[in-house]
């Protein structure tokens, strides 16, 4: 199975359209996981276009997308259990990943997937994978764009960024 990983859209303060770059290569995925920042239900309605889309919501979204989604989830693909978190919240000293620990400190999953800080991240820690795929729109400090493709075969479950020059 191949996902799909995408976080801090900004939709539409940042970007009017998804990058050409996600576009081409979420046309190729079974299932969109969207960690929040989505800011617009039009970026769900774009990236639907394009395969199944899951998600979370954020701290820039509002009632509707929180309302859709909730902040905090698990879910389970091929026997994989990910959690999903934004990373916000709580405020832990260990930064947005350490934060996204705190959130599944109490369950058991075998990756996390969270954003918030628009910085692409890829460690394991105490055997959870945790992915942060940086922001396709607003890279801020970084020096590209990026998503992330998760790969799920035969129970095991790995994570590479894409990264790229232009939100175009």
């Amino acid at each position: 199975m191949k996902v799909g990983v995408v976080s801090d859209t900004h939709m539409s303060r940042m970007a009017k359209s998804l990058p050409k770059a996600l576009i081409e290569e979420f046309k190729n995925v079974d299932l969109i996981l969207h960690l929040g920042d989505w800011v617009s239900m039009g970026i769900y309605d774009l990236l639907s276009e394009l395969a199944p889309v899951e998600g979370i919501a954020g701290n820039n979204d509002g009632d509707e997308i929180i309302a859709r989604f909730g902040e905090r989830k698990i879910i389970t693909l091929e026997g994989i259990r990910i959690g999903m978190v934004h990373g916000h919240t709580p405020h832990s000293r260990k930064g947005t990943d350490g934060n996204a620990l705190l959130a599944f400190a109490n369950d058991e999953v075998d990756c996390i997937l969270f954003g918030h800080s628009h910085q692409p991240l890829l460690r394991e820690e105490n055997g959870i994978l945790l992915f942060n795929p940086g922001s396709p729109t607003d890279k801020r400090r970084e020096k590209l764009y990026s998503f992330g493709i998760l790969d799920i075969e035969a129970g095991k479950v790995s994570a590479r960024h894409v990264f790229y020059e232009s939100k175009e």
